[in-house]
């Protein structure tokens, strides 16, 4: 059995499912220019229409209670609610009444403010690389936290810095498809910055709220130098200046040789450093690796495990992973609170011809990594929830609609949405409280 206050939810993102690019205001964001250029993303999808949610949102909570979800995770649209410094209540209204919806459902609201939709205006004055994104930020999250503050008591500043910043601005594959290091590293910088920045305005605006940010954590495991620069590259450049007020030394060197350092000011290190209130968690796969010394930044090969089970993103399935990745951050950082705020599988769903969609290696999927979540809190690790990815089939950026990781499947054409037999199996885990 988990814990009795244990919290079970769900997931989305705004651009992910909420369509309506063009309605009450909202602005344009760098997903919407990024997926409107050809080439960039699979079949030339866009999230112009996606699940509708924005639209459909009663029906999707209804689901969720149907499902017996004790909370939602969602993220916000900078662009919904702001057009530059200028408040669209119209975007505001949307997600209070979403809000409203949840808790009449008994759903606790949990915010994510920004899950990479920048507005486009602010991309054309630098973005992430522009220092002055920092008191953007910290407006954005003040609107929004004065509007929904008295209801909404769980707040998560950022979702995967590391995605947005090294694949948005290090290599382009996400939006705002910019290639340079120097950018991501100042990208890197200024979301610590504005993580920090806004945590204190949040707090004010909703007291007796939690604070946290998520981060999507590597694990990697094989030849130690290689696993040592992976989890500095992908892990502790982002976490050790939040809890330890410093980058890691090594790859602090690397940058510097390379001269690719961001614009480090006195004071900054220092304001970035604040322990949240939790630790956001997204965790689907590990990384076996060799060393590699023809790669000087990153030390790193992935190696395929021919003998593993991989899902249709190309990840291997490897449950017990999750239990030494929790046990790893745990020991390093030793949180107050961590939350899986995103763990789940995309597999080929089809339509059976009974009108259902039976998913059996998701099912397998969810059951393994729990059972291995449940088996680190029962050796101390301070696990407080878990968030399956996804809700619903949704835009998966870069690829398009072409990966279906939801537990309630979508079809496109008709926005029909059914519950997939993970759904129900989840359902039943949650009615349970934990496993038959």
């Amino acid at each position: 059995m988990f814990p009795k206050d244990f919290v079970w939810g769900a997931a989305t993102a705004s651009y992910q499912i909420e369509g309506a690019v063009n309605e009450d205001g909202r602005v344009p964001s760098i997903w919407d220019t990024f997926s409107a250029t050809p080439g960039n993303v699979e079949n030339g999808d866009t999230g112009a229409v996606a699940c509708d949610h924005y639209h459909r949102y009663k029906e999707d909570v209804a689901l969720m209670k149907q499902l017996g979800l004790k909370a939602y995770r969602f993220s916000i649209a900078w662009g919904r609610v702001l057009n530059g410094q200028q408040v669209n209540q119209r975007g505001l209204d949307f997600y209070s009444r979403l809000v409203d919806e949840l808790l009449a459902a008994h759903i606790q609201p949990w915010v994510t403010l920004y899950h990479w939709d920048l507005p486009q205006n602010l991309q054309d004055e630098g973005g992430w690389t522009n220092r002055a994104i920092v008191e953007k930020f910290a407006h954005y999250a003040d609107v929004v936290t004065r509007a929904l503050g008295d209801r909404v008591k769980h707040w998560i500043t950022f979702n995967e810095p590391w995605v947005f910043t090294y694949l948005g601005y290090g290599i382009g594959y996400h939006a705002p498809g910019i290639s340079s290091l120097p950018a991501y590293l100042s990208a890197a910088h200024h979301f610590l910055l504005s993580h920090a920045r806004s945590v204190p305005i949040i707090r004010g605006n909703s007291p007796d709220s939690k604070v946290g940010v998520t981060l999507d954590i590597s694990q990697p495991e094989g030849d130690p130098r290689a696993v040592a620069r992976q989890r500095d590259f992908h892990n502790h450049w982002f976490l050790d200046p939040i809890y330890f007020g410093e980058y890691p030394q090594e790859l602090f060197t690397v940058y510097q040789e390379m001269g690719y350092l961001p614009d480090i000011q006195d004071g900054d290190l220092e304001a970035i450093q604040g322990k949240p209130d939790f630790l956001g968690i997204n965790y689907y796969t590990r990384q076996v690796v060799e060393y590699d010394e023809s790669d000087p930044l990153h030390l790193t090969r992935w190696v395929h495990q021919p003998e593993s089970e991989y899902t249709e993103m190309g990840w291997e399935v490897a449950p017990e992973s999750i239990y030494r990745m929790l046990k790893y951050i745990n020991d390093r950082y030793a949180p107050d609170a961590m939350v899986i705020t995103e763990n789940g599988a995309a597999f080929a769903d089809e339509v059976s011809d009974d009108g259902q969609v039976h998913d059996p290696r998701r099912v397998a999927f969810y059951d393994a990594y729990l059972r291995n979540c449940l088996r680190a809190i029962q050796e101390g690790v301070p696990l407080k929830g878990y968030f399956a990815w996804s809700l619903l089939d949704n835009f998966e950026w870069a690829f398009g609609y072409s990966k279906r990781f939801g537990i309630i499947y979508v079809d496109y054409e008709t926005q029909q949405r059914i519950p997939k037999d993970s759904a129900k199996w989840y359902s039943q885990l949650i009615k349970r409280n934990g496993f038959e």
